[in-house]
């Protein structure tokens, strides 16, 4: 079974800004269920059909399959759940690591988080002074869960 391995953090500073490539996605979720989501991304011309099951700490099954983006742009116009998830992800390589760092967009702007993914969960990981609070088991910042309840309605 495919694994995901992967732990969250808030991202402060923008010093990160510096080395960063960045690609726009956007995102919906044909199934946000917390055992298992059923998502479609969209990035320029390709496109992917993502599933996944319920986290177990920092690990969770997944599986992903390319599709044609035409069909990705029908279904997140007319079957994902609303609203969309869109933001800018960019990479930033840091000892030996590529870390990922979501600027959200939408309901969801102000929010940043940096993913990184790991071989094992008890991998240790050098921390980036932009690597804030780790949010890795926090439900709240799932793309999924952003989606019914947006980072613009959270009370600060």
């Amino acid at each position: 079974m495919p694994l995901e391995i992967e732990r969250k953090f808030l991202v402060t500073g923008d010093a990160w800004r510096e080395q960063a490539t960045g690609r726009q996605f956007r995102q919906g979720y044909l199934s946000s269920d917390p055992e298992r989501s059923v998502r479609v991304r969209l990035a320029g011309e390709q496109a992917w059909l993502t599933i996944k099951g319920g986290s177990r700490g920092a690990a969770r099954a997944e599986y992903e399959y390319t599709i044609p983006a035409g069909d990705a742009r029908e279904m997140l116009d007319s079957l994902c759940l609303q609203p969309l998830i869109e933001k800018t992800r960019y990479r930033v390589e840091y000892h030996g690591m590529t870390w990922e760092i979501d600027e959200f967009a939408g309901d969801n702007a102000g929010l940043l988080i940096a993913e990184v993914e790991l071989e094992s969960e008890g991998q240790s990981l050098d921390l980036p002074a932009w690597a804030g609070d780790d949010v890795t088991g926090d439900p709240r910042y799932y793309n999924a869960s952003l989606i019914a309840h947006p980072y613009s309605q959270w009370s600060k």
